[in-house]
């Protein structure tokens, strides 16, 4: 019981921060591209996370370097407060509602390739860190 309580915790704290980064970036891209009508906020941030969740879980796997614990707090809940899927979907949603298929079908495209690649890399790079 006392290890689940500390989980949540972590968990919590981890998503906390992740929140509050997503904000933070998700904000500055768009103040970059302010008149950009793709959602290209959401894409850097899921990219981004994506790479992260790779490069994490290769240090925990390949180097073992980070304890259950840590492994809890980074990928559950900071990247988990981080990523923004439930974010992109809206997204995609009200492009397909406003008539942009073609942005829609972009972002989808986009941010699901590169993001599997983002995370592949991230993983195999730590073989060469």
């Amino acid at each position: 019981m006392r290890i689940a309580l500390l989980n949540l915790v972590f968990v919590g704290v981890g998503g906390f921060f992740g929140s509050i980064g997503r904000y933070l970036l998700g904000g500055a891209v768009y103040q970059i591209f302010p008149n950009l009508y793709f959602p290209i906020g959401t894409a850097v941030v899921n990219i981004m996370g994506c790479f992260l969740i790779g490069f994490i879980t290769g240090l925990a796997e390949v180097r073992n370097l980070l304890g259950p614990e840590m492994r809890v707090f980074l990928l559950i809940g900071l990247l988990g407060g981080f990523t923004t899927f439930s974010t992109f979907s809206f997204e995609t949603v009200a492009l397909l509602r406003d008539g942009a298929f073609l942005t829609a079908l972009a972002n989808v495209l986009i941010q699901v390739i590169i993001g599997i690649s983002a995370v592949w890399l991230g993983f195999n790079l730590i073989r060469y860190i």
